[in-house]
């Protein structure tokens, strides 16, 4: 019997010192011999994405790469257009919510080593990435861009992608901060909230990355906190960000999210982008005005300095010089999205049997569309995306005959300009051709849920219900053919209480990168058994989520002409708005799972959710302490021939409390290998900083004695081992 060690599970303690304090003495002497014009140059855009060095001093400008999940193509200095380089493609890296369901810290260091890996063969410094906001409501325009509902989860996974890119040389840009949780009026919507909920869900990412992580850059979000904008926010900025945290790097802001000038760099602000609207000549007059001191000016060029010295500037004449989007980082985005894939639902029909199966119905546009680009925000130029069809024929060769037909028309840019709305009837003619084509076939592979134009940056979906009739085809295809599996394509949640219902088997895929389809055709013939857990709870219908429940999302807009500040960038609207948008988040910390547990709503799949072909039984559940700690171990046993991985899920909860508190909370997992018939012991530490609760009364993390209850098992709804511990 082998035993099993992890480093899944850190203490939320005070990093060591930071990398970025090694070259203080060489930043105070090159600060000295700086005029005041060039320090203001600093602390704005040059370009699109790039902030201005010190060309006397050759220190290099700061090249910036957007986004999170691949680095963008080359841009025109001051526009969104495209420079239509053929050396700028990268690789399409699986989504932050495909990167959450594998629950993998080692592929998450993989992940941000990939993508550092191509940002410098590009050019580039620091990634706009990775983005860590929670994911408050399954409609939010950016849920496939963000990591979980559950702070502990995506704290460990945002430190290891920013251990994985900062160790191999390009600095990370944490966003959004803070609680920029949703896109709808994210321009001017101000979020309040207590300080406890807001330390322990919302901030909880941003302070595991920078105390654990040693993150070594942060984008300010467009939206209020508790009055103050998020670029202007001293309680973020500098109380909590850098007094609380010891955050020695630099803040940028997002793009157009800058309101003032003095409030702004006083507050904690480094680099206005992308432009000098209020840090460039503005800047300059208030500091020749005596409203901001020169002191304040160098604290923010330091700020910056200590990045640019850590990180090393790449030649202008080197950057796209050679191909991206290369076989190592592809190997990596094959790794994360085999380990992504949730399967939901299998009565017997995966993994699909060759034997018996010879003629496969595939059916759903989806099975084509190709998710690398589309909508708002950053996409991917990349040199290769394989589509759930190409996958499966490349697996499957010519053992079955695959005949695709569309099934529906996606929802595409056009119709979202029109503002069309993707909830839209089936196309008859469509349908019947799917229908025919279903009832020849052995097996229907239905692929249906979102796009890239349905969930985008700059806007929140209005529903969570399949878009383009798809509930409609899929009732028609199981008429037609019983053995149907559904694949849903999509970033985040959606209502699958149709398909579920009319399907053998149901599986998430996500938007899953640039070698997604051959990971889904490897799960879906069994050459991998599926591993990925759901990193959101499921709903059953949008009205039991927490914040439509309580009547706080959506918010009612009188005048619903003011645009999105993103969009409007480029007409130097970002500061017109006039109405101000309250966002009450009246849960507090009852955000997903803790909100379903809490008012014993039922779900349609819960949080950490996912079956495997193999079976694993979960036994000898015991706890010791290890100095101020504790140690949990249990024999996790693959009860079948199958070689497959599992995610073992600790889970801590307290029975009696003087404070109000979740049911249970996320305190651990562990992603592990067995075949067939294997048995470990897993151990995963449980660290007493990790139980704290936030105190308002004197703002520090207070740990409160009494007993824990320990759970541990497969998901949040399925822990079949307890025990209690004393702290």
């Amino acid at each position: 019997m082998a035993i099993a060690m992890t480093t899944t599970t850190m203490a939320l303690a005070q990093a060591s010192s930071s990398r970025l304090l090694e070259h203080e003495s060489k930043i105070d002497a090159i600060i000295k011999d700086m005029s005041l014009e060039e320090k203001i140059a600093m602390l704005h855009g040059k370009n699109m994405f790039s902030s201005e060095g010190i060309p006397r001093l050759d220190i290099a400008d700061m090249e910036y790469a957007d986004g999170p999940f691949g680095i963008r193509e080359e841009m025109e200095p001051h526009s969104w257009n495209s420079l239509h380089l053929t050396t700028d493609s990268a690789t399409f890296f699986p989504t932050g919510s495909a990167l959450a369901a594998t629950w993998s810290i080692e592929w998450a260091y993989a992940y941000g080593q990939g993508m550092s890996r191509e940002a410098r063969l590009r050019g580039k410094d620091m990634i706009l990435g990775p983005a860590i906001n929670i994911q408050r409501f399954p409609t939010g325009g950016r849920t496939y861009e963000y990591l979980s509902e559950d702070p502990y989860l995506s704290g460990m996974l945002a430190v290891a992608y920013t251990k994985g890119a900062q160790n191999d040389g390009t600095a990370v840009c944490l966003k959004h901060y803070a609680l920029n949780n949703q896109e709808d009026y994210r321009g001017f919507v101000d979020v309040r909230i207590s300080d406890r909920a807001m330390h322990e869900i919302y901030l909880r990412p941003f302070e595991m990355a920078v105390r654990n992580g040693d993150a070594w850059g942060v984008m300010a979000a467009y939206n209020k906190v508790n009055g103050r904008w998020c670029s202007e926010n001293k309680h973020l900025l500098t109380t909590i960000l850098r007094e609380q945290w010891g955050f020695p790097g630099m803040v940028i802001s997002d793009w157009g999210g800058v309101h003032s000038t003095v409030d702004a760099v006083t507050s904690g602000m480094n680099v206005e982008m992308p432009g000098s609207r209020f840090m460039g000549q503005a800047l300059l007059d208030s500091v020749k005005a005596g409203k901001v001191s020169e002191a304040v000016i160098n604290q923010r060029v330091k700020e910056i300095l200590r990045v640019r010295m850590i990180v090393k500037p790449i030649d202008k004449a080197e950057a796209n010089s050679k191909p991206v989007g290369n076989a190592e980082e592809m190997t990596t985005a094959l790794e994360v999205a085999r380990r992504s894939i949730v399967l939901l639902k299998n009565e017997k029909l995966l993994p699909i049997d060759t034997r018996r199966v010879r003629n496969i119905a595939v059916i759903g546009e989806n099975a084509v569309t190709k998710m690398a680009l589309g909508g708002v925000g950053a996409g991917v130029k990349t040199r290769r995306e394989i589509t759930p069809l190409e996958g499966l024929k490349q697996i499957l060769g010519n053992q079955v005959k695959l005949t695709y037909v569309r099934g529906y028309k996606s929802f595409d840019s056009q119709s979202r300009n029109r503002r069309q709305n993707p909830i839209q009837d089936a196309d008859p003619e469509l349908m019947d051709e799917a229908v025919k084509v279903a009832k020849s076939a052995d097996l229907v592979l239905f692929f249906a849920g979102d796009n890239r134009e349905v969930e985008t940056e700059g806007s929140d979906r209005k529903s969570i219900t399949l878009p383009s009739g798809q509930d409609d085809l899929a009732e028609a295809l199981a008429k037609a053919n019983p053995k149907m599996i559904t694949v849903v394509v999509s970033g985040g949640p959606v209502d699958v209480s149709t398909v579920s219902k009319v399907s053998g088997a149901l599986v998430a895929s996500w938007f899953n990168g640039s070698m997604g389809g051959q990971a889904l055709a490897e799960v879906l013939t069994g050459k991998i058994s599926p591993s990925g857990k759901l990193p959101m709870t499921w709903p059953k219908k949008l009205e039991d989520v927490p914040a439509y429940a309580t009547g706080t999302y959506p918010q009612n807009v009188e005048n619903n002409n003011q645009g999105d500040i993103f969009v409007d960038l480029t007409r130097n609207r970002s500061n017109d708005r006039r109405q101000q948008l309250i966002a009450n988040y009246a849960e507090e910390d009852l955000v997903g799972y803790r909100w379903y547990d809490q008012k014993k709503v039922a779900v349609a799949y819960p949080f950490g959710f996912g079956l495997s072909y193999a079976k694993f039984q979960y036994s000898d559940l015991q706890v010791k302490p290890v100095g101020n700690d504790f140690e949990v171990s249990f024999l996790l046993t693959n009860r079948s021939l199958i070689d497959a991985e599992e995610v073992a899920q600790v889970y801590v909860s307290r029975e009696k409390s003087a404070i109000s508190r979740p049911v249970k909370e996320l305190k651990g997992f562990h992603r592990v290998a067995l075949k067939g018939g294997e048995r470990q012991r897993i151990i995963i530490p449980l660290h007493r900083a990790n139980l704290c609760h936030w105190d308002e009364a004197t703002q520090s993390w207070k740990l409160e004695p009494g007993k824990i209850k320990i759970q541990v098992g497969s998901s949040s709804a399925n822990l079949p081992l307890h025990r209690e511990a004393k702290l």
